[in-house]
């Protein structure tokens, strides 16, 4: 897709957005079941069934995905499409190129052992190799704007408000 395809595609929707702001805010939802054999979460993906489980560091077979490696496979996921998007947008060849996420937990927290440990991940680290010609300039720009319109980091970044609910089903 070249930047001409992409802003032909995206223009009617920035157009409608602008007149109608209220047709920009879309739900997105997630649903899963719990396994009733074991530890475990069955999440509907659209594509397929993630069977998520304990991480082997709480106790967990390693047979099932831990959701703290799918929070980071999200996050590669939305930078990498963003990246891309933002690259054919702004014309800049991206030949080829990687992006790895990497994030430190200190199981301490989630097992209850320590209520100085934190629960969750303490730091986050997103990497891109990039095989490109692009000037230094174009590449900071690149990551600028990525970073900004990457949804996942985004989120990450600025505590969305949360609420939980529970109700007998």
């Amino acid at each position: 897709m070249d930047a001409t395809t992409l802003r032909s595609l995206q223009a009617p929707l920035k157009d409608q957005y602008r007149s109608a702001p209220e047709s920009a805010v879309i739900t997105l939802k997630a649903k899963g079941t719990l396994d009733d054999s074991s530890i475990a979460c069955k999440v509907e993906t659209g594509r397929a069934l993630a069977v998520a489980g304990l991480h082997p560091a709480t106790g967990g077979s390693g047979l099932e995905l831990c959701s703290g490696d799918m929070l980071l496979e999200a996050l590669v996921a939305c930078a990498g499409v963003t990246i891309k998007a933002v690259a054919t947008a702004l014309e800049i060849e991206l030949r080829a190129g990687t992006v790895s996420a990497e994030g430190d937990l200190d199981f301490r927290g989630t097992l209850g052992v320590d209520k100085e440990a934190p629960v969750g991940f303490r730091a986050i680290r997103l990497n891109f190799a990039l095989d490109t010609d692009a000037p230094q300039e174009k590449l900071d720009q690149l990551l600028k704007l990525t970073e900004r319109y990457c949804v996942v980091f985004q989120t990450l970044n600025h505590k969305p408000e949360l609420a939980v609910h529970a109700s007998k089903g």
